[in-house]
C-alpha cells in the first residue's frame, strides 16, 4: 500500500484542467475572508494551487479515502489552518461546512471518479490490468466490497448493475458468466473475474475493447454509491453557495454528466408562469452556466495526462438566494 511517508503526492498525480478550475473558481476565491470546499480532496493538487494563489482563502477539503486524506494532509501541512481536512463522503457536504464553522461558502470543486492513488495501487482492485483483490471500496474502513458484490448478488441484479452504471450490451451474458463460475469457486481476486469475463465474451467483440472495462466501472460505481452519492451532492452543494458563490464540478462518464447537466439546467432556468409579462423575482434563475455545454480537456493535456481524455467540466454562479 502507498503511504504518505514514502511518497509525493505531488507525483503521484497530476490535477485535471488544474489552469481552468483555477480561472473559473478564481472570482469568488479571491473575496475577503472567501471559503471554498475541495469535495474531492484526493492527493490535494487543486486545493494546493487555490491555496496558493488566494492567501486569503481557507479551503476545506473532503474525502472518503483515509488513504488520500494522509497525503493531503503532508501536502497542504504547510498552509496551516487554512486547510481543514474532512474524512467524509461528499453528499455530506453541508455537514462539513457547518461542522467547520461556515454558514456558507463561496466556492465548490468536484473532480468526481477514481482518483490516481487507488488506480495506481494495485492491492485496492480498481484496475482490470493489474490482479489484486477485488476490494473497489473508496472508503476501505467500511462498506461491501466488489468480492461481496459478486458472491452475493442474484443474477438479476448483476445484470442491472451492469446494465445501469456500465451500460454494458452483454451484461446479461457476463452475469450468467459470473453465476456459474462462483459456484465452483469463489471469485475474490480482479484477474479470476476478468478471466471469466475474457471467456464470456464473443472474439469479435474481445477484438474491439477490453470485455472488463465496463464491468470494473459498474462494479465501483456499486459499491461506492457514486451516482447516488452525486445525485444528493450536487444539490446540496449549490445550496450552500453564497450568491456570487461559483461551482464548478469535472466528471469522467456519461452517467455523472447527465446527472450534473440535469441539476444546473434547473437552476439555471427561470421558473415564471409562461404568459406573464415580467420575470417575477422570485422566479428568476437562481444560478448561470459559465461553461457553453461541457468543456474537454486540450489535445496538450490530454497528451501529457491521459487520464484527462475523458473529463468533462461544467461550471455555474449563484445569482440569488433561494426563498
Amino acid at each position: 500500500m502507498i503511504t504518505h511517508e514514502s511518497r509525493d503526492p505531488s507525483a503521484l498525480h497530476t490535477p485535471v484542467l488544474l489552469e481552468r478550475c483555477l480561472e473559473l473558481l478564481a472570482p469568488a476565491a479571491s473575496r475577503d475572508g472567501a471559503v471554498v470546499v475541495d469535495a474531492t480532496l484526493g492527493m490535494g493538487g487543486h486545493s494546493e494551487a487555490l491555496l496558493e494563489a488566494h492567501p486569503g482563502l481557507t479551503l476545506i477539503g473532503l474525502d472518503r479515502d483515509t488513504e488520500a486524506l494522509g497525503l493531503a494532509g503532508e501536502r497542504l501541512k504547510r498552509f496551516g489552518d487554512r486547510a481543514i481536512r474532512v474524512h467524509a463522503v461528499y453528499d455530506e457536504i453541508a455537514e462539513a461546512i457547518a461542522g467547520a464553522g461556515f454558514p456558507g461558502v463561496d466556492g465548490v470543486l468536484f473532480d468526481l471518479g477514481v482518483s490516481s492513488l487507488q488506480l495506481d495501487d494495485a492491492d485496492r482492485g480498481f484496475a482490470y490490468a493489474k490482479d489484486a483483490p477485488l476490494d473497489m471500496r473508496m472508503d476501505q474502513t467500511r462498506g461491501e466490497t466488489a468480492a461481496d458484490v459478486i458472491a452475493a448478488a442474484p443474477e438479476g441484479r448483476l445484470r442491472a448493475i451492469f446494465e445501469r452504471y456500465g451500460e454494458e450490451p452483454l451484461a446479461g451474458r457476463y452475469a450468467r458468466a459470473i453465476i456459474a463460475a462462483r459456484n465452483v469457486e469463489p471469485i475474490l481476486r480482479s484477474g479470476q473475474l476478468v478471466d471469466v469475463l475474457q471467456q464470456a465474451t464473443p472474439a469479435a467483440v474481445r477484438d474491439q475493447r477490453h470485455p472488463a472495462k465496463r464491468v470494473f466501472q459498474a462494479l465501483r460505481i456499486e459499491v461506492n454509491g457514486e451516482l447516488t452519492v452525486l445525485e444528493r451532492a450536487i444539490p446540496a452543494a449549490l445550496d450552500s453557495l453564497n450568491v456570487g458563490g461559483r461551482a464548478v464540478i469535472m466528471s469522467y462518464q456519461s452517467l455523472e454528466d447527465r446527472a450534473i447537466k440535469r441539476e444546473l439546467t434547473k437552476r439555471s432556468r427561470s421558473t415564471t408562469p409562461p404568459g406573464l409579462p415580467v420575470e417575477l423575482p422570485e422566479h428568476s434563475p437562481e444560478f448561470k452556466l459559465l461553461t457553453r455545454g461541457a468543456e474537454l480537456a486540450g489535445e496538450e493535456e490530454s497528451a501529457r495526462n491521459p487520464r484527462a481524455i475523458p473529463v468533462r467540466l461544467r461550471a455555474a454562479e449563484r445569482l440569488r438566494a433561494s426563498r
